[in-house]
């Protein structure tokens, strides 16, 4: 096996990750959008808003997520993924199966998880990175509010969290769950569709 398939065969959780995005970018862009502008409204870079609306903007943000994972947990397909939570609470023999699934998995593919973890790691600390950097380091922020687009009283929080809520937010989330899926086996498909585009 050369260096190219094993580096390949060894980070395949982070290479399907950004393979989901790519191809499912306009839904990832989209449930990402309606998270980061609730999180910049939530703040108050619009202006001041009602505790009722922060309420109804928190489910709303968190709603983005959770529909995120499952549309990911169903690859692509928001009734698969809930048939699949489904069948995971409804059946008892069917979650004792996953468990020593995604034990006997860990056991024999430990090395391409830590491998996997530490490169998630290092690109999500880039994210932060380079989003603090657009916060604190350049005139984007500044812009914004002088162009009236956030309020004076804004912080630089609105912009932090709706970056955060376009980039390694929604990155962290897909790939966790492709996590949960590669642990209990149901990974195949989706790794099997992303070779011939890498």
């Amino acid at each position: 096996m050369n260096l190219s398939a094993t580096l390949s065969h060894h980070f395949n959780l982070i290479q399907s990750t950004a393979y989901f995005i790519r191809k499912h970018f306009l839904v990832v862009v989209s449930l990402s959008l309606i998270a980061a502008f609730g999180r910049v409204i939530q703040l108050g870079g619009f202006g001041a808003i009602s505790t009722w609306l922060h309420i109804v903007l928190e489910v709303v943000i968190e709603s983005a997520r959770i529909l995120l994972c499952i549309y990911v947990l169903g690859f692509a397909n928001v009734k698969n993924g809930l048939l699949r939570i489904k069948r995971f609470f409804t059946s008892k023999g069917n979650r004792k199966q996953q468990w020593r699934t995604a034990v006997q998995k860990f056991k024999q593919q430990w090395i391409s998880l830590v491998f996997n973890l530490i490169l998630f790691m290092v690109i999500a600390w880039v994210f932060n990175y380079l989003i603090d950097q657009a916060a604190y380091e350049t005139c984007f922020y500044l812009k914004l509010k002088e162009g009236g687009i956030l309020v004076s009283s804004a912080s630089e929080w609105t912009i932090l969290l709706f970056l955060k809520n376009l980039s390694v937010i929604p990155f962290t989330l897909i790939f966790e769950t492709l996590l949960l899926l590669w642990l209990t086996n149901k990974f195949d498909r989706l790794q099997h569709n992303a070779q011939p585009g890498y």
